[in-house]
């Protein structure tokens, strides 16, 4: 019989295994005469067929009253080969369960023996990977088995796609730890320094990130507490800009000795535009008036809404340029951000449109007119997620002892910079000091898309004198932001944890969309508090000085990579 082998180790590949402490792989399976997945079909149809076949006969020896012990020689035939195959499947099953727990632990031994003969045994090894590394190169995983160094090989030679790693081997830590190496082997580079181990890397598959090779780190700081509408709340704040945080944390610290804030949530609805093409220019008004009138309106709602039972269509809006129509439909998506929600109920309504319009050629289903993830004037004065208005009034005595600056100064500040320079800029939407700061890190902890922190900070700030000009009345009006605490990056661990911390962990029971309302009202809460912090400092010609405290490493760099 043809017993295949695997290849012996040469005997350097023999003195990687002594060191690492990990034995030769080698299973029974090895021994088969044929692939594994061949066997196991054989000895499957093999059970089931004749099982079938026996209970076939028995049936008609009880009908015909013959005694089931008496065989003929076919039935023996039977009878063994169901023992047989039986006995395979059960063997097959049952080693490959223990052995699972026995490679476990050899493994386990294995490191600990493996650190003592790298030590005491092969010192210039040591020294070798050593050296790859502070050159660049990255050393060999001695910990492959030769199963894993096999489909490491593959992948780097294209015979097997990365991608497709975590659908061949079922398991997807060793999918991103083989697709790991083959990168380092495939760049010369070393990833030493970016994580591998302790990350659920199942809970983002087909859902947030396609073939990982690890994880990056980011610290979370917290801001507050932030009381907001009569409620205290704990920021967090994921970000590696120092001063953020704490800078962020002074404004909470103003907003409570005032006595709180209070938002308002304006208008709340995700938005897609398809654009679509026809013949004519009037063909295409056609649409618009039909999309545009009241009457209409009623029979397109049930069918958007059929796309999900918490999108609602809330208006539609059209622009023409040409024979091109760019239709903006608007809808309320509960606690989800809403955009793949709001994608499906379009896909509805433009396949019923095509009865009545069938010269109507659909070019994309998003048109731009949206507008996602870019700066644009109809976000900025239709509103787009969130419409959120978030204000406060900072006493006197708390704008001189906390924050260092005084009423007037922070009011002309804020008209010279914030208005009249960013007015002159020719900004969109910027009309503040740092919005997108504090949007981008509570996005990042809380698992919201950091790409749409660019329509979510546009925001304007105001700041005016009252109560005989004592006090300073401050507040940011923010027209689009977009959240939401279900789907995407607010499943993952660490991210669940930071909308539990706000107490908006996944969707609000009572009422749809709550939970990202409140979110998107903690967002506005936390710029306010940003806005009112730096205005301060730089008011009082303090913002170098802060950063030159906060935001520099005092550490000797050098003795650190030494």
């Amino acid at each position: 019989m043809d017993i295949r082998r695997r290849p012996r180790k040469s005997s350097h590949a023999a003195r990687c295994s002594a060191a690492s402490g990990v034995h030769s792989d080698t299973k029974a399976s090895d021994a088969l005469p044929l692939p594994l997945y061949l066997t196991n079909a054989v000895f499957f149809t093999l059970f089931f067929s004749v099982a079938y076949f026996l209970l076939h006969r028995w049936r008609d020896k009880i009908r015909n009253s013959t005694p089931l012990h008496v065989l003929t020689l076919s039935e023996l035939a039977a009878v063994f080969s169901l023992i047989a195959s039986f006995i395979y499947l059960l063997g097959f099953f049952g080693i490959d369960f223990v052995q699972s727990f026995i490679s476990r632990n050899e493994l386990e031994a294995g490191e600990v023996r493996g650190r003592f003969v790298l030590r005491e045994e092969d010192p210039d090894r040591t020294d070798a990977r050593c050296s790859d590394f502070a050159m660049g190169r990255p050393a060999i995983n001695p910990s492959c088995s030769g199963e894993d160094e096999d489909i490491v090989k593959s992948v780097v030679s294209g015979e097997i796609p990365s991608y497709s790693l975590e659908s061949k081997l079922g398991d997807c830590f060793k999918a991103a730890q083989i697709r790991r190496e083959a990168l380092q082997r495939l760049t010369s580079r070393s990833l030493e320094g970016l994580p591998l181990e302790g990350f659920d890397y199942d809970s983002i598959l087909g859902q947030c990130c396609e073939m990982p090779v690890g994880y990056v780190q980011i610290p979370v700081g917290i801001a507050g507490p932030l009381f907001l509408n009569g409620c205290e709340y704990s920021v967090p704040m994921a970000t590696t800009e120092g001063c953020l945080v704490a800078s962020t944390n002074r404004g909470c610290k103003a907003i409570y000795a005032s006595g709180g804030a209070t938002c308002v949530i304006l208008r709340d609805g995700m938005t897609r535009a398809p654009v679509v093409r026809f013949p004519s220019a009037k063909r295409a008004a056609e649409l618009k008036f039909f999309l545009e009138d009241p009457l209409n309106f009623d029979s397109l709602s049930v069918v958007f809404n059929k796309s999900s039972r918490f999108a609602r269509l809330l208006r539609i809006q059209c622009a023409i340029a040409g024979k091109n129509l760019y239709i903006r439909f608007s809808c309320s998506t509960g606690d989800a951000m809403g955009m793949n929600m709001v994608s499906k109920g379009v896909q509805n309504v433009l396949d019923f449109l095509q009865n009545d319009f069938p010269d109507m050629d659909v070019i994309g289903i998003s048109g731009n007119f949206c507008s996602d993830k870019k700066p644009a004037a109809v976000n900025w004065i239709e509103g787009r997620g969130k419409s959120v208005v978030c204000e406060s009034i900072i006493k006197g005595d708390v704008v001189t002892k906390v924050l260092k600056t005084t009423v007037p100064a922070l009011v002309e500040l804020n008209m010279l910079k914030n208005l009249t320079g960013s007015a002159i800029a020719g900004a969109l939407g910027g009309f503040n000091a740092h919005a997108a700061n504090i949007v981008s890190a509570i996005f990042i902890a809380t698992g919201q898309d950091p790409a749409q922190n660019i329509e979510s900070s546009h925001c304007i700030t105001m700041m005016e004198a009252v109560n005989n000009g004592d006090d300073l009345h401050v507040s940011v009006t923010m027209p689009s932001i977009e959240v939401g605490t279900v789907g995407g990056g607010t499943q993952l661990a660490s991210q669940s944890a930071c909308l539990n911390l706000l107490g908006v962990k996944g969707a609000s029971n009572e009422s749809p969309g709550a939970n990202s309302r409140l979110l998107a009202s903690i967002v506005s809460g936390a710029v306010l508090a940003g806005e009112l912090s730096l205005m301060s400092a730089i008011a009082a010609g303090q913002l170098v000085k802060s950063h030159m405290k906060y935001n520099r490493s005092s550490k000797d760099i050098t003795k650190i990579g030494s």
